[in-house]
């Protein structure tokens, strides 16, 4: 273990390949997250524009974050941190949950694991005083016909990967029914 921060580990493992030598990976950890596709009534998704530090550039998504830590280190329930997120991140609940996939991020260097739910029957947290985002996070809420969104991934214009496969999922879905 090189240096564990608020949500990440950096460790190098050592590794054994098939023909007997020996390799080293370094590795990311990290507790797991959630992100949510949530559509309205009238089909549009609700994304959320942050600045990414890493990237450079203020990047729309969907809402989207990590798994809590809770005190013995287990982590937090996938599910119920969707609803926080949604919540935190958008101002909105919703009445109607599906989980979609779950996937790793980026398997070459991190453990994250993303757990990705659509998320409809949308409603207000305003009247019951909503959770609001983390103190460090500065979040424009945008909407968009979802087609419009698929189309903003296909001009390059959305360029986060959870978000181009939740959407894609959408997409599926819609064109399904």
């Amino acid at each position: 273990m090189l240096y564990r921060g608020r949500y990440l580990t950096f460790r190098i493992d050592t590794v054994e390949l098939p023909d007997g030598r020996r390799s080293v990976r370094d590795i990311a950890g990290h507790p797991g997250a959630v992100a949510i596709v949530a559509v309205d009534d009238a089909e549009r998704v609700v994304l959320v524009r942050q600045w990414r530090t890493a990237a450079g550039a203020a990047l729309l998504e969907i809402p989207a974050g990590g798994l809590d830590l809770q005190d013995d280190d287990s982590k937090e329930d996938p599910a119920l941190a969707a609803r926080r997120e949604l919540e935190e991140e958008t101002g909105f609940r919703a009445a109607t949950w599906r989980k979609l996939a779950a996937f790793y991020t980026a398997p070459g260097f991190t453990d994250e694991f993303m757990h990705l739910y659509l998320a409809t029957d949308l409603t207000s947290a305003h009247p019951d005083g909503r959770l609001g985002p983390d103190d460090d996070e500065r979040l424009i809420v945008e909407w968009l016909p979802w087609r419009d969104a698929v189309a903003a991934i296909e001009r390059g214009e959305i360029r986060d990967a959870k978000t181009i496969v939740g959407l894609f999922w959408l997409a599926r879905l819609m064109d399904a029914t």
